[in-house]
């Protein structure tokens, strides 16, 4: 059987989710997409162009009918700002998934999770699916669930900063008592980081600026998809116990 796992009622194969943000052009963004294999983008609505129909839209490059587009209020400081965004969201498109963003400070990005909860509870009352960015604090991830969320998307570091995944403790702690699924949003650097947050036992990793801002965008996309995959396996298989001590790997009885 697929190694699949499950948002909102619906089961997806790949567990990497790849932004579409930063890109020198929506090709670009359409082949880094499908090097990476991932059956989800997440989409700025903020950021979306629709007033000027001389220019091109990212669904011509990409089908909104094969895969998910994932409507994210990047970008937006405030309850209302979010809420805004992602109603409009919904009346253009029909989304009900939505990835849920509520920032709290310009420099860090980091977000408001007194905000940010506020929020979800109300998306969730209104029919929404919400994926919610959060900080990667075990108490705070567990109200977030507790409000309806239908997936907690920890961040391993700040938006964009490439450090990696900087405190494992906790997202080990955040997917052990979670019910939902846990999905690594923001800090991935480089293959290694994806491979560490899947180890860990996270369901998903999502990342952007570590594949568009690449030398070249479309290898390091590829890299990512094979990086998870990898990562996948290996918690799969479950890890050797560490030893205080060196093993011999070879008998050390009948020696000649």
């Amino acid at each position: 059987m697929e190694d699949t796992f499950t948002i909102a009622n619906k089961n997806y194969i790949s567990r990497l989710i790849v932004g579409t943000g930063k890109y020198k052009n929506f090709k670009e963004t359409a082949n880094a997409v499908r090097a990476s294999a991932a059956e989800i983008v997440t989409v700025a609505v903020r950021r979306v162009n629709i007033l000027d129909k001389d220019q091109p839209l990212l669904m011509d490059y990409l089908d909104p009918k094969s895969i998910t587009y994932l409507p994210n209020t990047a970008g937006c400081y405030s309850s209302e700002e979010a809420l805004r965004t992602l109603r409009l969201a919904r009346e253009m498109g029909g989304w009900r998934l939505v990835k849920l963003e509520v920032l709290g400070d310009k420099k860090t990005l980091y977000p408001n999770m007194i905000e940010t909860i506020k929020s979800t509870e109300i998306l969730v009352k209104e029919g929404f699916d919400v994926m919610v960015y959060c900080t990667d604090d075990p108490i705070l991830c567990k109200k977030v669930e507790d409000v309806g969320a239908c997936a907690i998307m920890p961040l391993g570091a700040p938006i964009g900063s490439g450090h990696g995944i900087q405190n494992k403790t906790n997202i080990k702690l955040i997917k052990k008592q979670s019910s939902v699924p846990v999905i690594v949003d923001a800090g991935v650097g480089t293959a290694s980081d994806a491979t560490i947050a899947m180890e860990l036992g996270c369901d998903a990793v999502l990342i952007n600026t570590a594949i568009a801002e690449a030398k070249n965008p479309i290898m390091m996309a590829e890299s990512m998809k094979h990086a998870v995959i990898a990562g996948r396996k290996s918690f799969k298989a479950g890890r050797m116990k560490k030893r205080e001590y060196g093993e011999p790997s070879s008998p050390t009885t009948d020696l000649i």
